[in-house]
């Protein structure tokens, strides 16, 4: 997903938050893969954690996070769709959550399963401010768009989780769950937002792998170096060669903490995740130089070389354990 985020409480460490340049310098509008910024948890019914990445232009649905959506149209150029007459609150037969997100069954739907925080749906949709102004619209521009639950603003997550396939269904979101009263980014609509939302399909996530029985401490067969990074093989590699720290790879992984919570992992996504080896947190830069393409490897990450006892805001903090497969190394081209 290339999106950058508002749901992201610390834009800087990554989903995965392998990023270590993410802990000098703020982050830039440029695309990048999950390994470059933190997940926020996702607000009820269920957590999640997302991926991270950053959109040269702010979304529809997505805070500043889902060009998946599109971005915002031009509004000389987009076809205007009449607002609903209750645009300016919702009426009394509206669902209210504990959140403040009221929601209206236009359609009932004619699928039976609701989607999860981590699940991938398609949808049409129309968004109004409270005014009756249209600001996007992927029924205006005749095609649907697809992106995963959880990487949304708070009250599409929570909105969505509430319907089912086939559902057509209209959502008062308020303010602090959207873009804000002032949004950060200019061009985003602020206050109030009311959405038409047809969902289309629902993609159910891959199923989370199972926590490490050795996630508490490496194992006395693990391999230990000398600045405190432990490592098992848990699969040999197909390949011979190593990637250097000038090399980009492209990964499969999940990371747990000590206490086997799952903090992020490209297998829930359904989608590898690709970086610059030399950009990374030093256990990872380290660690995946150890490996050859089609190994997979479990990483005992002391604290140091991951984000340290006392993180930023969203990042974990002490030692990490992470499960990765190598699955293809990129060697760039040397230079003139």
């Amino acid at each position: 997903m290339n999106h950058r985020s508002l749901l992201l409480s610390a834009a800087c460490v990554s989903a995965l938050g392998i990023l270590a340049a993410c802990e000098k310098t703020p982050p830039e509008p440029a695309p990048s893969a999950s390994a470059a910024r933190p997940a926020e948890t996702v607000p009820p019914p269920a957590p999640a954690t997302q991926p991270s990445a950053v959109a040269a232009v702010p979304s529809v649905v997505g805070s500043i996070s889902m060009s998946e959506l599109g971005p915002l149209q031009d509004p000389k150029e987009a076809k205007t769709l009449p607002a609903p007459a209750d645009v300016a609150a919702p009426p009394n037969d509206a669902k209210k959550t504990a959140s403040g997100l009221a929601l209206k069954v236009l359609t009932p739907g004619t699928g039976k399963e609701r989607p999860g925080p981590d699940d991938k749906v398609k949808v049409h949709y129309t968004g109004w401010t409270a005014d009756g102004k249209m600001f996007d619209s992927s029924v205006a521009r005749g095609e649907p768009t697809s992106f995963r639950v959880s990487g949304v603003i708070k009250g599409w997550t929570e909105g969505l989780q509430l319907m089912t396939a086939g559902e057509k269904a209209r959502l008062w979101i308020p303010a602090k769950l959207a873009y804000g009263e002032t949004p950060a980014q200019p061009g985003m609509p602020a206050g109030m937002l009311v959405f038409d939302v047809e969902l289309l399909e629902i993609a159910t996530a891959p199923k989370a792998p199972a926590v490490p029985p050795d996630v508490k401490a490496a194992p006395a067969t693990a391999k230990k170096t000398e600045s405190g990074l432990a490592y098992r093989v848990l699969q040999k590699g197909t390949g011979t060669r190593h990637p250097k720290p000038t090399d980009r790879v492209k990964v499969h992984y999940s990371g747990w903490t000590p206490d086997g919570k799952m903090f992020d992992s490209s297998v829930t996504r359904g989608e590898p995740t690709a970086f610059g080896l030399n950009g990374v947190i030093k256990g990872w830069t380290e660690g995946v130089q150890l490996m050859v393409e089609g190994e997979r490897t479990r990483f005992w990450i002391p604290g140091a070389l991951a984000y340290g006892d006392t993180p930023r805001p969203g990042a974990p903090g002490g030692p990490l354990v992470f499960d990765i497969e190598l699955l293809a190394i990129e060697t760039p081209p040397a230079a003139p």
